[in-house]
């Protein structure tokens, strides 16, 4: 081609319409764009999986700014549809169309609409900017979806007379979270042989590709700073927000874009309620605080969890307590292996509590303040998807989150660590954030030295 005339075209691509240049996957974010092989490879799994048949995916609907008071943004996708996309794209659908384990893919996007993009900024519509961005060769409009989609279902070759029909259960279609039974709002109501997409999914998110291990690793670089910072901050007379305040900042700080979820920081009393999320209390000397958080980067979220002495120092009791917790965090990532279930992981953690409480909790063992469970997979939700029973397999991520919990005494511990299954056994993936009661006070005496205090 021409250089001159080349660069002419692509630079009237990516004009786009209207004067206005159009939003690439994830535009600006510190991320990045997802590779279009990556995306590629995940949408063949699914199409495996299913073998036969149409599976039909919607994107995400925006949020309404003044009724559902979102905290960080109107959109942020459905997880499914960027994990087989990479596209922010509000409206849009995506069919596979599976014939024998092997997919046809049809993107459809809403047109633009220079006078709406003044308010929301440039979207993405159909054109050969999406086809190079996802990697889907076939990108249309998004008002042609419901007719094309009718007249694939009912076709007399349609995978979907052999297989089925594949959707998100819990999903409609763009614009129809009423109760219309026509058109494109009914148009699988009643569908025979539809089945549910989500645990298809789900199987495959469980095993992360090197992609999403390089935004949860990030993720959780993110999230292991603002633990050390927030140790650094954390004193007596420091109100629980504030702490929360460092946290968060340092998130957005470091490429963040939203919290995994509510981040908790809570002190003396409130250490005992497992989801406190007010961070309305001041802390005082003598308390310790559980500090839960997670950063979520590219979509996929971190979850650690750090216990500290608000004063810098645990008592001989905190210690003790904290030591018996970590004893059987450490003896459940011990065993952490392919083949391996969670169920094994939470019986060993517990027999640890069991053989090793002492008279920590007078005659009974302190197992019985363990009342959360061990672990969970991590991936774009911060409770991941997928079956709990799953045997461990390299590649999934997990959560390693033993607690002690004793209201009367207003002590809560609890030590979280995202853990990536290998095929040796398992990599602490939050193993900056310190840990043990050491490395702990040492790090608090430390920003204490430096600042004069304590």
């Amino acid at each position: 081609m021409n250089g001159t005339r080349g660069a002419w075209l692509v630079a009237l691509l990516l004009w786009g319409v209207g004067g206005v240049e159009p939003v690439a996957a994830q535009s600006g974010s510190p991320a990045g764009p997802v590779p279009r092989e990556r995306l590629a490879a995940r949408r063949a799994a699914l199409a495996e999986r299913i073998g036969t048949g149409v599976a039909v995916l919607w994107s995400a609907e925006p949020r309404d700014i003044e009724g559902d008071y979102p905290q960080d943004s109107d959109y942020r996708e459905d997880n499914d549809f960027f994990y087989l996309t990479g596209l922010e794209a509000p409206g849009a659908w995506l069919v596979l169309v599976a014939r024998d384990g092997r997919g046809e893919e049809i993107l459809y996007l809403p047109a633009r609409n220079p006078a709406a993009e003044r308010w929301t900024g440039p979207q993405l519509g159909p054109g050969p900017e999406a086809a190079s961005l996802s990697g889907i060769r076939d990108v249309r409009a998004a008002d042609r979806a419901g007719s094309d989609v009718a007249a694939l279902l009912s076709s007399g070759d349609s995978p979907a007379r052999r297989g089925g029909v594949f959707i998100k259960a819990n999903r409609r279609p763009p614009g129809c979270n009423g109760g219309e039974s026509d058109g494109v709002c009914g148009l699988f109501a009643g569908l025979a042989g539809t089945s549910d997409l989500r645990p298809h999914l789900a199987a495959l998110r469980l095993v992360k590709d090197e992609d999403e291990l390089r935004r949860l690793r990030r993720a959780i670089g993110i999230t292991t700073e603002a633990q050390r910072a927030a140790m650094a901050a954390a004193g007596p007379g420091m109100w629980e927000y504030e702490l929360e305040a460092l946290i968060e900042y340092t998130f957005r700080r470091r490429g963040a874009e939203r919290v995994g979820f509510p981040s908790i920081v809570g002190s003396g009393p409130n250490s005992t309620v497992l989801h406190y999320d007010k961070s309305r209390r001041r802390m005082e000397a003598g308390d310790l605080v559980v500090v839960d958080i997670g950063a979520e980067y590219g979509y996929y979220s971190a979850d650690v969890t750090r216990t500290y002495p608000v004063s810098g120092r645990f008592t001989p009791r905190q210690r003790a307590l904290y030591e018996l917790v970590l004893g059987a965090q450490e003896a459940a990532i011990r065993a952490v292996r392919p083949g391996v279930t969670i169920r094994e992981l939470t019986q060993i953690a517990r027999a640890y509590m069991r053989e090793n409480s002492g008279d920590l909790c007078g005659g009974a063992s302190c197992e019985r303040y363990f009342v959360h469970g061990l672990s969970h997979w991590l991936g774009m939700d911060v409770h991941d998807v997928g079956d709990i029973g799953t045997p461990l397999a390299p590649g999934m991520v997990l959560t390693i989150e033993p607690g002690i919990y004793i209201p009367e005494e207003s002590i809560g511990i609890r030590i979280e660590d995202d853990v990536l299954v290998t095929a040796e056994g398992a990599e602490v993936l939050s193993a900056d954030a310190p840990r043990t009661p050491d490395e702990v006070e040492r790090a608090m005496a430390a920003a204490a030295a430096a600042a004069g205090t304590r």
